[in-house]
């Protein structure tokens, strides 16, 4: 007879592996967009600071924000 406690634990490690990986995509993700930001030129210099402020401060979900709605407003630096 399987001991249920055992496979309730494999069962946690795995989703821990998976919430962990998921976890560092997000964090990768959002410090993509951190240098992304500091990386462009916008119209005005204050919308640089909103944007890193934006970023930094609402973490993953400020990246993607940035990244659809931030991104296109400014011009990649050569």
């Amino acid at each position: 007879m399987p001991d249920s406690n055992n496979a309730f634990a494999a069962g946690l490690g795995a989703f821990g592996i998976v919430g962990g990986l998921i976890g560092l995509a997000l964090f990768v993700f959002w410090v993509i967009q951190i240098v992304d930001v500091v990386r462009r030129d916008f119209p005005e210099q204050n919308t640089k600071i909103i944007w890193v402020l934006v970023v930094i401060l609402l973490g993953w979900v400020g990246a993607a924000i940035y990244l659809f709605a931030g991104k296109p407003q400014g011009t990649l630096r050569s």
